[in-house]
C-alpha cells in the first residue's frame, strides 16, 4: 500500500467525487481514474461504488478512514524524519545548557541553526561538571557556560577548546517593597549552594567585596536561577542573578538592581567542543554560532 494511494482514497472522501478528488491530487480526471483501477488490482478489492453516481467509496472502506488518516500522517511523519536525517546535516545538533544559561541563550541557538529547515536540535540542562562530562562521554556536540573574565573555564582546559560568545553580569536585585526595609548590617539574601559554579562566584568574588560591616543572612538556598528568580519576586531576600534573566523583571519595575550598593560580576558566555578533528558540518555549526549568537546587554 503506497502513502499515495492512501493519500488518494482520502481525496474521495474529502471531495466527494473523483473529479474533485482528481483536481485536489493536482491530475486530470482520466489518470486519476486510472490510479484508482491501479489501487484495486493492486489491493485486489473493489473499493470504488461505480453503481453511484459520482463514483464514491464503498460503504466499508468509509468505515476505515481514521485508520486511513492516522496511518497517512504516521507515513508523511516518516518521509519528513527519513528526509532529515538522509539530508547535508546528518544527525541532530545536541548541546547542553549550564542550568543558568538554558532560558536565556537555547532559544537563540535552536532559532540559527534550525533556520533552513533541514536541521533539528535537542537541548539538555546541567550544571558545569555535568556540561563537561557529557562532552568528555560524547553525549553533546556544545555546551555552553558561564566563566569568569581571564579564566580557563574548566581545570582540564587542554581537552576544549572554547570561544567566547558573549557577557553577562551577576547582579543584586530585589523587589522594591523589599529595597527599602533592607539594613546593611542584616542582608537577607537567597544563596547558591557552594558547590555550583555561581555559589563559588559568590563565594570568591562578591562576599568578599560585601560593604564593610554588613554580614548576609541566608534565607532561602538553590541551585536554580528560574527558582532563585521566583524567590526573589516573592520577596524572601535579595538574589544575584544574571541580567540576561531579570531583564524584563527589571523594565517592568517587578525587580529594581542593588549593584551600586552591593557588589556585581562580570561573566563570559563561552562555547566549548572536544578538541578533536570537526566534521565539515560541526565546524560550520561552531563557525556559525560564533557569529551569530550575541552580544548580550548587561
Amino acid at each position: 500500500m503506497r502513502l499515495e494511494w492512501i493519500d488518494d482514497i482520502l481525496a474521495v472522501l474529502d471531495c466527494g467525487s473523483l473529479a474533485q478528488a482528481a483536481e485536489k491530487r493536482g491530475l486530470t480526471q482520466s489518470a486519476f481514474t486510472r490510479r484508482v483501477r491501479t489501487i484495486e488490482g493492486s489491493i485486489g478489492a473493489t473499493l470504488f461504488d461505480r453503481r453511484r453516481k459520482p463514483v464514491s467509496l464503498m460503504a466499508g472502506v468509509q468505515t476505515l478512514e481514521p485508520e486511513l488518516r492516522e496511518l497517512s500522517a504516521r507515513l508523511h511523519k516518516l518521509s519528513h524524519m527519513l528526509k532529515t536525517t538522509s539530508s547535508r546535516t546528518g544527525k541532530p545538533l545536541t548541546f547542553v545548557c549550564q542550568h543558568a544559561l538554558t532560558t536565556t541563550i537555547s532559544p537563540q541557538i535552536v532559532r540559527v541553526t534550525t533556520k533552513d529547515g533541514e536541521s533539528s536540535v535537542r537541548v539538555r540542562s546541567g550544571n558545569q561538571d555535568e556540561c563537561l562530562m557529557q562532552l568528555l562521554s560524547k553525549e553533546v556536540d556544545l555546551a555552553i557556560m558561564y566563566a569568569l573574565p581571564q579564566e580557563p573555564t574548566p581545570e582540564i582546559s587542554r581537552a576544549f577548546e572554547t570561544v567566547k560568545l558573549g557577557e553577562d553580569c551577576l547582579i543584586p536585585v530585589c523587589t522594591p517593597t523589599l529595597c527599602d526595609k533592607v539594613s546593611s548590617a542584616a542582608i537577607p539574601i537567597i544563596a547558591y549552594p557552594t558547590d555550583v559554579f555561581l555559589g563559588q562566584v559568590f563565594a570568591q568574588m562578591i562576599s568578599p567585596r560585601m560593604p564593610d560591616g554588613s554580614a548576609t543572612m541566608p534565607i532561602a538556598e538553590t541551585a536554580l536561577t528560574l527558582a532563585m528568580l521566583q524567590l526573589a519576586l516573592s520577596e524572601i531576600g535579595i538574589a544575584w542573578l544574571p541580567f540576561s534573566l531579570v531583564a524584563q523583571s527589571l523594565i517592568r519595575g517587578d525587580l529594581v538592581r542593588l549593584d551600586d550598593t552591593f557588589p556585581a560580576q562580570n561573566l563570559d558566555i563561552k562555547m566549548v567542543r572536544l578538541h578533536a578533528t570537526q566534521t565539515e558540518r560541526s565546524e560550520s555549526i561552531w563557525e556559525l554560532l560564533t557569529k551569530e549568537i550575541g552580544p548580550f546587554p548587561k
